[in-house]
């Protein structure tokens, strides 16, 4: 409990309850027309009627009273009540609850990106950060870079963040160490990105500049139904950007953890490519990946 030293003032209606730190920087002078909203302790001090005003700065809280009263009679009332308050809240102000966020790590098809989820949500959209150079915007990747030189990729969405590494190390010697800093970052409330998350719905500037033909939408459709839901799980992202009838080839973008995987290929030749020839095979006889 903070410990608190009562001192008498030139001012006899005037009393200092004096602690053993600073409390904040400058001063505050309030009266019962203040605002008290974020000062629980102004609060609790006001709700004796004979006290009028009170003063806080540097290491003391100064209690102005009516003449209706006596200091003998409330000094150590007021006392009690200031060395609780300041237990609560040590620099005056409410604190304010900091916003947990529980990490988990999860795997992905990709053997070098680690997916790390997040409770709360990041952002609304993606972010997609494929070298240092590209990082001064987005401060988590910036950090990420930092702090982890064989960070080679940075994939924020919704709530995960995506990490390729490079080939230095495996993902069991240092998730932990990748989980742990993510969190921190999250926890003491920094900037995910400055730039502005690009939509779902249109990954490239190619797609969202232009309207899909009805052949594309019924594809597009599909994709989104079928097997973007399953991508986005393992922390990637897959999109049409182009169709061409007449080889009946659909070519698609992949991101996040799907980019530069291993096995993308041969997802989208077994899965992929089957599920469009199924629903479709007037349209598709062929699917191709392009990296994003």
């Amino acid at each position: 409990m903070r410990q608190i030293i009562i001192e008498p003032t030139e001012n006899p209606k005037v009393l200092k309850f004096v602690t053993d730190y600073n409390l904040i920087p400058g001063s505050l002078e309030l009266d019962r027309e203040s605002d008290i909203s974020e000062i629980p302790l102004a609060q609790e001090l006001f709700n004796y009627p004979f006290v009028n005003r009170i003063f806080i700065t540097a290491n003391f809280i100064a209690v102005a009273k009516e003449d209706t009263v006596e200091w003998e009679h409330v000094s150590e009332s007021l006392k009690n009540i200031i060395e609780d308050e300041l237990l609560a809240n040590p620099r005056i102000y409410l604190q304010k609850k900091k916003e947990l966020y529980q990490i988990y790590s999860e795997m992905t098809p990709n053997p070098a990106v680690m997916k790390f989820i997040s409770s709360k949500i990041l952002m609304d959209g993606f972010i997609e950060v494929k070298s240092r150079e590209e990082a001064d915007e987005v401060p988590l990747a910036k950090e990420l870079y930092e702090a982890f030189d064989f960070v080679k990729e940075v994939y924020v969405s919704d709530n995960f963040v995506a990490v390729t590494r490079d080939g230095q190390f495996e993902w069991h010697e240092i998730m932990n160490q990748v989980r742990s800093f993510i969190a921190e970052f999250l926890q003491a409330g920094k900037t995910i990105s400055n730039a502005e998350p690009h939509n779902h719905e249109n990954p490239m500037l190619k797609i969202i500049n232009r309207e899909y033909t009805s052949d594309e939408q019924k594809i597009s459709d599909i994709l989104n139904e079928y097997v973007a839901p399953a991508v986005e799980n393992d922390g990637g992202k897959i999109s049409l950007i182009e169709y061409d009838q007449e080889n009946k080839t659909a070519r698609m973008l992949l991101q996040g953890a799907c980019s530069g995987c291993p096995s993308s290929t041969a997802t989208l030749k077994s899965g992929i490519q089957n599920i469009l020839k199924q629903f479709v095979p007037e349209l598709v006889e062929n699917v191709e990946a392009v990296n994003g």
